[in-house]
């Protein structure tokens, strides 16, 4: 009877293995030895394991002549199942998988051509030495404490006042228009309504999304029509981006541009908990501003409305 385990089919089996070990030992090392990067996913787990799960694949794979097209979609669904596996096993979100694919897929594929062109040659001491460097670049990594800050900031010409606009600043009632972000629409959650508890230094303010998360708040500065500023006590936690990254605070400042307009500005600061951040950061970018346009449209809509 034919074996199971062909070559083309340990070229998906061992590969996801090996990646699921690694991301494993990993985990394990972050949380006994390198304590400091407990809940980072680290660079090498989204460069180092791709390129390796592609370069073992295509040991598998060197005896079967496949095509540069064949062998590009084997490796895309190489890292379908490693997508699947993540969801199913790992507890990834749906959003949070739509991020990663496109880096996963390219590097799979990346490390599918590169593993080709190592047995082609079969060139032993070449190939011992990339993989004897991709495991330094792994380790090395791992045991790098990790840290990525950044701030987005966004503004909107408001044809009123900065009296009235201020008005709806520091709480908003429940935005009713529909999302226009193709996340939000995918079913990242939006920012929907914002409450306070009072109107000084000091004050809880909250941040409500749609699904019902709640980003609890409190005013750190209170400078009526010129500057609200909000650190953020409590945010959270689930399997889409909210779980790798931290919001850490929010800022509105108000201009008055001296002809009954007022430009209004929005600052956020977030932290990062997943690498290369080249990468994670082009999306955190995106998503935040994102959060800024939709809250800061309804702040300009609710002031211009006579």
């Amino acid at each position: 009877m034919k074996s199971f385990f062909t070559p083309k089919f340990n070229g998906f089996f061992v590969a996801n293995l090996v990646a699921f070990t690694l991301i494993g030992l990993s985990k394990l090392s972050e949380k006994y030895i390198f304590t400091y990067n407990a809940g980072v996913l680290v660079f090498s787990e989204f460069v180092i394991i791709p390129l390796l799960m592609g370069i073992i694949s295509a040991w598998f794979w060197r005896d079967s002549n496949l095509s540069s097209n064949k062998l590009t979609g084997y490796s895309c669904m190489n890292a379908f199942i490693a997508i699947l596996l993540s969801f199913i096993f790992l507890g990834e979100g749906m959003i949070c998988l739509i991020i990663v694919s496109p880096l996963l897929m390219v590097l799979v594929i990346a490390g599918a051509f590169i593993g080709k062109s190592m047995f082609n040659k079969n060139n032993q001491t070449l190939n011992i030495s990339i993989l004897s460097l991709m495991a330094v670049v792994f380790f090395a990594d791992a045991s790098t404490p990790h840290r990525y800050d950044n701030m987005v900031a966004d503004e909107v010409q408001i044809n009123a006042p900065v009296s009235q606009v201020w008005q709806h600043v520091v709480a908003f009632k429940r935005i009713e228009e529909k999302n226009k972000y193709w996340l939000f629409k995918a079913g990242m959650p939006s920012p929907v309504q914002a409450t306070v508890d009072g109107y000084h230094v000091g004050a809880g303010r909250k941040c409500i999304f749609s699904n019902g998360y709640v980003f609890d708040e409190k005013i750190v500065t209170y400078d009526v029509n010129r500057n609200l500023t909000f650190d953020i006590t409590h945010q959270p936690r689930d399997p889409e981006i909210m779980g790798h990254i931290d919001i850490l605070r929010g800022q509105f400042l108000l201009k008055d541009n001296g002809n009954n307009t007022t430009t209004l500005i929005g600052n956020s600061w977030y932290r990062l908990y997943v690498f290369p951040a080249w990468y994670y950061d082009t999306w955190a970018k995106s998503i935040t501003r994102n959060v800024h346009i939709r809250v800061m449209e309804h702040i300009k809509e609710l002031s211009e409305s006579k």
